[in-house]
């Protein structure tokens, strides 16, 4: 077996580790991939960022996603996963720049659009997260997080009405 294929298998093994939560151990599979893979090795990287992620690493999966973005700058997944590290980190403005590099290369990325609007409403920007909000409602209609940051974003301007109507749909698509 060449290094490219023992890499391959340890990638592999750490994700179905990290499927089963076993973060710890994954990581260990994604250095090892890395270590015989390492100029192909953004896949490997981006997951051993979110097992860093999980075990609220934080700083540690930035760098991670740091890495997998020198490898591969087009990469939306890993431009979404920093974001999400740097949201839990609070760096909201930081974030935001990369959901909107997210965006750029994927523009129908939900998770982007209703994450960018989660860090904008962290910022007091409210209407800008309702415009966040309702591209993502757009591109997948049954988007709760998006209903329910629209409707917070909507009470803290005053619009309690439109709010409830927010929340109430949003209600009804976590019954279904």
């Amino acid at each position: 077996m060449g290094k490219i294929e023992e890499a391959d298998e340890w990638y592999n093994r750490g994700v179905a580790l990290q499927d089963k939560e076993k973060h710890e151990e994954a990581i260990t599979c994604y250095d090892n991939a890395i270590k015989l893979n390492p100029k192909n090795s953004a896949a490997p990287r981006n997951n051993k960022g979110n097992s860093l992620y999980a075990l609220e690493k934080y700083e540690e999966a930035i760098t991670c996603h740091d890495e997998t973005i020198k490898l591969n700058p087009e990469d939306p997944t890993a431009w979404y996963n920093k974001g999400v590290a740097l949201n839990a980190l609070e760096k909201y403005e930081e974030a935001i720049v990369c959901y909107d590099e997210t965006i750029k290369l994927d523009p129908e990325d939900t998770f982007a659009w209703t994450n960018k609007g989660a860090s904008l409403y962290a910022l007091e920007k409210y209407e800008e997260a309702i415009t966040c909000c309702d591209n993502a409602i757009k591109l997948n209609p049954k988007n709760l997080a998006a209903y329910n940051g629209k409707g917070n974003s909507l009470r803290k301007l005053g619009r309690d009405e439109d709010a409830e109507q927010c929340f109430s749909k949003a209600t009804e698509l976590d019954e279904s």
